[in-house]
């Protein structure tokens, strides 16, 4: 891993970021009566996604730091589940679909990655 100074160096947090952005686009335009219900629960998954590594980050105790990872990489999930949501009420495409579940899978896999190396460290 090269030389991380921050939390924004973390290639996790960057792709957690990047699925964020992508997220919060995908919850814009879904029908006002989600507006409180799905988008909200888009919106706080997509956050608690960078959130918790940024968190994680500033612990020292190892096991703390891996506890908030895992938070994130369970807020990735959830947003894997919002997608099946989405497609079956028909609020998005099969292509928007596969698009957003591969960029989540690529997210939870480079977060696994990092707990790995925070693990390998204590």
């Amino acid at each position: 891993m090269n030389k991380v100074k921050n939390f924004e160096d973390l290639i996790c947090w960057q792709k957690a970021r990047k699925l964020r952005r992508k997220f919060y686009q995908l919850a814009k335009p879904l029908p006002d009566y989600e507006k409180y219900r799905l988008s909200n629960q888009i919106r706080g998954a997509a956050v608690s996604a960078t959130s918790n590594i940024a968190e994680g980050f500033g612990r020292y105790n190892y096991q703390e730091k891996i506890q908030f990872v895992r938070m994130s990489r369970a807020s990735v999930f959830e947003l894997q589940d919002h997608l099946y949501t989405c497609i079956d009420e028909g609020y998005i495409s099969q292509a928007k679909f596969d698009e957003l579940y591969l960029d989540a899978v690529d997210a939870a896999k480079s977060i696994n990655k990092f707990i790995s190396y925070i693990f390998d460290q204590k």
